[in-house]
């Protein structure tokens, strides 16, 4: 697991968590994003970056690259999470939120969206590392199950490449399975290329050709 003090954290936060006299609310959600960011300091995080959740937000994740993204959000996070979640899309990374919404009922789409820890405020100083190193620790496991099913999909779609590009053989030229699997097998070792990538050339060949 990274380090504290080697994780790069990107805090996306609105303006209006800024203390407004006027404003008790604001004034609680102030405060809880002042603890937030003591303990993440105390716990030798790096804060890279505090960013608003506007529409620079993707550009600006993909110029800082960080490890994690903490959603310090006030009690209307939807907006503030949908921002987040856009921007990344194509570079997924560990999401955790931080919130003094108590309303539960949107944790599940939350979660489903790509939110990785979900906090509702109370969060003392000495529990912020535990919590991100969790949250770290589930996505690297997610992401480990999402490799290892985009390649067992590969891996189907290969074979399945490579059975028609058989089958084609074996009809076009009264071979047997083990014939046709051999012949391409050849031409793969002979040119330097996937059975994956010969079976699929066949088939395109076949199609031009009709």
């Amino acid at each position: 697991m990274t380090p504290a003090m080697a994780l790069r954290i990107v805090i996306v936060a609105p303006d209006t968590l800024a203390t407004d006299p006027a404003d008790p609310q604001a004034a609680v959600e102030a405060e809880r994003s002042r603890s937030l960011r003591i303990g993440m300091l105390q716990n030798g995080y790096n804060i890279v970056a505090v960013l608003p959740a506007d529409v620079f937000l993707p550009d600006r994740l993909a110029q800082i690259g960080p490890d994690m993204i903490i959603v310090d959000a006030e009690s209307q996070a939807r907006d503030t999470l949908e921002h987040v979640v856009v921007a990344t899309r194509d570079a997924r990374r560990p999401i955790v939120l931080f919130t003094n919404d108590d309303d539960t009922s949107h944790v599940r789409d939350a979660i489903a969206a790509g939110v990785t820890a979900y906090v509702v405020a109370g969060l003392a100083a000495e529990r912020v590392k535990p919590v991100l190193e969790v949250a770290m620790a589930r996505f690297q496991h997610e992401e480990a199950m999402r490799r290892e099913l985009a390649d067992a999909r590969t891996q189907l779609s290969q074979r399945k490449l490579i059975d028609r590009a058989k089958g084609l053989l074996m009809s076009r030229h009264s071979l047997s399975e083990e014939e046709a699997y051999a012949r391409l097998r050849k031409t793969a070792m002979d040119k330097g290329l996937k059975l994956a990538e010969v079976a699929q050339r066949i088939l395109d060949v076949a199609e031009l050709l009709g």
